[in-house]
């Protein structure tokens, strides 16, 4: 199965980690294998309360299914290493991964961040010099060994959700300025560590 995965395009990969019946839980791989919470948190994504009301946290609303847990530092507007940032992650559709980014795990830890993990058929249809400034290979980065999958223990399911994740480029927009006492409304677009931005000859 692992070895299928290695093969699938990024569309496919993304849906079986999302449709296992795990809702990108740590059984991700194995459907219907582990606990009993399987069936109803994969029916939660999708479904909204009996009474047609919103759903509300746990009840299958957009704030759940953040069980993707990746560590990762940003090369910051102003050319500084920010981070190692939290990312916890879902899949929104075939195509995109959207991660909300803190830099603590503490309960009340502020946003700082949002990234999203775009396919790169996608991505690639922006002019280049767009995505240069904008965009990020998740390959690259991964491949320089600071990207860290956490809460996984299964090394087997780590490089599988690594390989998905490697056909996607990143765009991060971070919202709240280090040192500030709250988000002034200012936005940039921090990069990952080792993007380089091709230079006229």
């Amino acid at each position: 199965m692992l070895r299928k995965v290695q093969l699938l395009s990024i569309a496919s990969a993304f849906l079986l980690v999302l449709f296992s019946g795990q809702a990108f839980g740590l059984q991700y791989f194995v459907p219907g294998e582990g606990s009993s919470s399987s069936s109803s948190s994969s029916a939660s994504v999708s479904s909204q309360s009996s009474s047609g009301s919103s759903p509300t946290m746990g009840g299958g609303g957009p704030a759940d299914g953040y069980t993707i847990h990746v560590q990762a530092p940003h090369m910051m507007a102003d050319g500084t290493v920010g981070g190692p940032y939290h990312h916890y992650c879902k899949g929104i559709s075939a195509k995109i991964l959207q991660c909300l980014l803190f830099e603590t795990t503490a309960a009340n830890a502020p946003l700082r961040a949002i990234e999203y993990f775009v396919a790169k058929d996608l991505a690639r249809t922006l002019p280049l010099i767009q995505w240069h400034r904008y965009f990020h290979d998740h390959k690259v980065e991964i491949a320089t060994g600071r990207v860290k999958i956490l809460d996984i223990a299964d090394p087997a399911k780590v490089k599988a959700l690594a390989e998905a994740a490697s056909a996607t480029d990143g765009v991060i927009y971070h919202l709240w300025k280090r040192g500030a006492p709250f988000p002034d409304g200012s936005v940039s677009f921090p990069q990952s560590l080792g993007h380089q931005f091709p230079q006229p000859k």
